[in-house]
């Protein structure tokens, strides 16, 4: 036990000091981020090491479990590279530039109208593939417009971290938790709707309240406008969205598991607007632009935390865990440490070591502190640039516009925000469970 907490603890430092202080690595003209490699390392160390049998670890891979890793990077993965398809063809771009040019010349119209437009998109799409799409839109609008473009990152980055609560698909962590305990798509909105109403409403007004004197000054420049020129490939993606959405909605009514379904939208889309590409005699420029895009970095990353938990599984961390918890107060207890070693350890590994925490217990704390769960590693992103894969990549961008905005900017915003909003949602999540009970 003691030597597989020692390559565990190491490793989740090491990762951390990674996105800090060196994320990535270039070999020639290729770029590759560093905190899967190191996760990577500490996995084989172990396996090498003997904590754990290599044949229990390749059964947990390909156990037809809802936990099972590969189902869950597959649910995971399509639904990006569904949101990637329209970020392609610019239909995220374009509804932002509609919103925006309605706010005119008034900061907080604008402010208020883009908290409600990445909300919206969020809920339907990922809180990640948002923010690759919002994040360089907010920094042109800002430049052009000569205004502070903090304000608007801020509502960005808290609104699709807050909102991505709302369904099972807004955030990997959600689909991880929820579908490791057999929670459905309906089952998991009965649960979550309130609470992210409530907590997202609350993370609005504190944000305005942060932001109230900046939002002030008037706005010089115009919003960015944006033609679509593929509209039929447009749609083809819209209907793909929409129908995947429905599906993943009943698919447990039906016995289809939303893996399948997922993965079954991609390889449509792909044909599909494989057919026009080849009809057009084009380039089929959206598909290139979703392969260069998806997510790739996360396989490797996932299933190694996976192996690091298996590890401390068998080596009995996590019962032993789950025992010092104890069964009272679930959602106190969950949801706070659950925020806490997000901001130590990334959401993902959190909850991929909180699921294995819940199982150990043998359900004697519920559906309660699932949730609680879940709440904390959508929040946890708020609280540092640590939090989630989501802040890593947020950062990067500003660094690349030149906009600043550093560890401690991020932490005072996460102080003003991120406490609120996460008493809000827990509270509001205890009402649900007294009203709706599992």
């Amino acid at each position: 036990m003691i030597l597989s907490l020692i390559v565990c603890g190491i490793t989740c430092i090491l990762m951390i000091l990674s996105i800090l202080l060196f994320p990535k690595i270039k070999i020639g003209k290729i770029s590759i981020d560093t905190y899967w490699i190191i996760t990577l390392v500490g996995a084989i160390i172990l396996l090498a090491c003997g904590q754990a049998d290599i044949v229990t670890v390749g059964k947990a891979l390909i156990s037809d479990t809802a936990i099972n890793p590969l189902k869950i990077l597959v649910l995971f993965i399509s639904m990006t590279v569904l949101s990637i398809f329209l970020d392609e063809l610019g239909f995220f771009r374009y509804l932002a530039g509609v919103v925006l040019k309605r706010a005119k010349t008034r900061q907080t119209k604008l402010f208020l109208y883009l908290y409600i437009t990445v909300s919206v998109l969020t809920v339907f799409t990922s809180n990640d593939v948002i923010i690759l799409s919002f994040t360089p839109f907010i920094c042109y609008f800002a430049k052009n417009a000569k205004i502070n473009p903090t304000p608007y990152l801020a509502a960005e980055f808290v609104a699709a971290n807050t909102w991505s609560m709302a369904l099972i698909i807004g955030n990997p962590t959600n689909i991880y938790l929820a579908t490791a305990c057999g929670i459905d798509f309906l089952g998991y909105i009965k649960i979550a709707i309130v609470p992210t109403v409530l907590s997202g409403a609350v993370a609005f007004l504190a944000l305005f309240l942060l932001f109230r004197k900046k939002l002030s000054a008037p706005i010089e420049g115009e919003a960015e406008t944006v033609v679509i020129q593929d509209k039929l490939s447009l749609w083809v993606g819209i209907v793909h969205l929409a129908v995947c959405t429905i599906l993943l909605a009943i698919g447990s009514y039906i016995n289809i598991e939303m893996w399948l379904v997922a993965l079954c939208a991609v390889g449509s889309l792909f044909i599909i607007s494989g057919v026009i590409a080849i009809v057009r005699r084009q380039k089929p420029a959206a598909l290139l632009g979703c392969v260069k895009r998806a997510p790739y970095q996360l396989i490797p990353f996932v299933l190694s935390m996976f192996v690091l938990i298996v590890v401390l599984n068998e080596q009995g961390v996590t019962s032993a865990i789950g025992e010092l918890f104890g069964d009272s107060l679930p959602i106190l207890k969950y949801g706070t440490t659950s925020f806490i070693a997000s901001n130590l350890i990334n959401n993902i590994p959190m909850s991929v070591l909180f699921s294995s925490i819940i199982e150990s217990t043998g359900g004697a704390v519920g559906i309660s502190a699932v949730f609680a769960t879940i709440i904390g590693s959508n929040l946890g992103a708020l609280f540092t640039p640590i939090g989630a894969l989501a802040g890593i990549m947020w950062s990067n961008i500003l660094n690349k516009h030149g906009v600043k905005f550093g560890y401690l900017d991020f932490l005072k915003i996460g102080c003003a925000v991120a406490l609120p909003t996460l008493i809000t949602a827990l509270g509001s999540l205890w009402l649900m469970l007294l009203v709706v009970p599992a």
